[in-house]
């Protein structure tokens, strides 16, 4: 068993069933989706490791979940391999700039596609997206989603949590904060910008007199996280 979960995202109930089949007999979990509002909520729900999405679907199209997904910090790391009946390269182009990892076109064999799977996920893993973050002492580990400064556990919110993980692996460059909506919050969620402003001040007292300083102001754009003075 790879232990490995695998979203799949089509309109067509046969072609999910019949790669179910296929990924279940080589060993992985499969979550079936008929269209991208069902897919968005196995994503915050099941948290998929990776996701086989159909470029045609009525509605919200494969191209556009895609766009979505890669917006969304809860989503933005999940490697994605669109499927499609479009062979022209500008198709794929189209997308692979929309943030997918692989692109193979219908009609595919199941030893194509595993091999495939097995190659973007390789890929994934190397990335080390789970690896904890370490930065003056400030320790965030994505796996167990804690915080610790100087050895000692911070408690904090799940929205200043991800705030906090998207600084530490984007350090030294400024936001704005309709950037830091879109990437913390996702681009469809909509909130105020003055939002980010409350949750930056509950995460600098949560980080303490020590570590606050890293949560910088910049006048007339936004914020960034920051080890410089």
């Amino acid at each position: 068993m790879t232990g490995k979960t695998v979203l799949i995202v089509d309109d067509e109930s046969p072609i999910r069933e019949m790669i179910t089949v296929a990924l279940q007999m080589a060993g992985y979990q499969c979550l079936e989706a008929e269209n991208a509002q069902v897919a968005h909520a196995l994503i915050v729900d099941q948290q998929p490791d990776i996701i086989l999405l159909d470029w045609m679907m009525p509605d919200v199209s494969g191209l556009e979940l895609a766009r979505r997904l890669k917006r969304e910090t809860i989503s933005a790391e999940i490697p994605i391999i669109m499927l499609t009946a479009r062979g022209e390269e500008d198709n794929k182009i189209q997308g692979l700039e929309a943030g997918a990892d692989d692109y193979i076109t219908k009609p595919f064999s199941p030893r194509e596609l595993i091999a495939r799977l097995k190659a973007v996920l390789r890929r994934s893993a190397v990335a080390g997206v789970d690896e904890a973050i370490a930065i003056e002492g400030l320790r965030l580990d994505p796996s167990s989603q804690r915080v610790s400064a100087d050895g000692t556990p911070l408690e904090m919110g799940p929205t200043e949590f991800r705030l906090l993980q998207f600084f530490m692996t984007h350090p030294e460059r400024a936001y704005t904060r309709g950037q830091l909506l879109d990437q913390v919050w996702g681009g469809n969620v909509y909130v105020e910008e003055r939002t980010v402003d409350v949750h930056i001040r509950r995460l600098r007292l949560t980080l303490g007199a020590k570590h606050r300083h890293l949560v910088q102001t910049v006048r007339g754009t936004g914020y960034r996280f920051s080890t410089k003075v």
